[in-house]
């Protein structure tokens, strides 16, 4: 579905992806985990075009979209939902979601998923005509996510969902993305909180410095010695 291929990055004159091989078939959760600075956030800019490779490819669906317009990328179903929620503050939660579908003109599917996004998240029907802005953290992530989803994405690409979110709010975050994985969305998930990450992913790949170190089903790496003592916090 979506295939990097020896992808090598330039970020602000530091080399921040460095011949990077990773692949997201369709149907799945993918969870990519690292320390910070070591690329997350640039891999993701760089699938949707917000951040040009120096070389290497990207493929969806056997096309090359390396040097795609982002605009492109989004309505060809790969959708990115920025580490920081970026709602919009001063329109309210419908605006916010009807700008989701911007792309869009199939009116009765646009409907039919702006439902969907209200099985997800009941609260969001609740405050439909409140401002973004006054919704709490919590909110504005569930406001984020119902938005991707509002743009249909075939794959939705989330970097670090469950960031300065409460522990009850994080776990309701994680159990709705495994419910949009379930209702057929494939997902691509960068995350800081590792252990919940790993819990939920069918495989996941660990980066550091620009350079996948390891990779493997998540169960399999929440056992791994290494993994535990380096983003678990155990074995210190």
């Amino acid at each position: 579905m979506l295939k990097l291929a020896a992808l090598s990055v330039f970020y602000g004159g530091i080399h921040a992806l460095r011949g990077i091989d990773m692949e997201v078939p369709e149907g799945k959760i993918i969870t990519l985990i690292g320390a910070n600075g070591a690329g997350k956030s640039t891999m993701l800019n760089a699938i949707v075009g917000l951040v040009k490779p120096a070389s290497g490819t990207i493929t969806w669906d056997g096309e090359d979209i390396t040097r795609n317009d982002p605009r492109d990328i989004v309505s060809g179903g790969l959708v990115l939902i920025p580490e920081g929620r970026h709602v919009f503050p001063n329109l309210t939660v419908d605006e916010n979601l009807t700008l989701g579908a911007y792309a869009r003109t199939d009116k009765a599917e646009i409907k039919k998923d702006r439902e969907r996004c209200f099985v997800f998240f009941p609260r969001l029907k609740e405050r439909i005509r409140q401002h973004a802005g006054t919704l709490s953290g919590g909110e504005q992530q569930m406001l984020a996510v119902a938005r991707g989803l509002m743009s249909s994405p075939r794959i939705l690409m989330l970097d670090e969902p469950s960031l300065g979110l409460a522990p009850l709010v994080s776990k309701m975050i994680f159990d709705i993305i495994r419910e949009i994985n379930k209702n057929g969305t494939t997902i691509l998930l960068v995350e800081q909180n590792a252990r919940a990450a790993l819990e939920i992913s069918d495989y996941a790949y660990v980066l550091e410095t620009g350079e996948i170190t390891a990779q493997n089903i998540g169960a399999v790496l929440l056992k791994d010695d290494k993994i535990r003592k380096a983003y678990l916090g155990e074995g210190q």
